[in-house]
């Protein structure tokens, strides 16, 4: 009982088919595909804004100058 021949999966295949329906299988595979395509372009995204937040983080390195600019601001409530 190792591997299945090419005939298993073709009767596997085959039920699915059966069970699913092709529409519904055509469905699942560009929905599928939707998924990745948007995983992949959120993770282009991700890197480039990652590049973005790092720059200003680095224009903090001086806290001496920092303190002269920094405003005291007392929040209120509404209401």
């Amino acid at each position: 009982m190792g591997s299945f021949s090419i005939w298993h999966w073709l009767i596997v295949l085959l039920i699915v088919v059966m069970v699913f329906g092709t529409k519904k299988l055509k469905n699942m595979g560009s929905d599928l595909g939707g998924a990745v395509k948007g995983f992949k372009d959120g993770m282009k995204d991700g890197s480039s804004t990652d590049e973005k937040t790092a720059a200003p983080n680095a224009q903090v390195g001086n806290t001496a100058n920092a303190e002269k600019s920094t405003i005291d601001v007392e929040a209120k409530t509404k209401s």
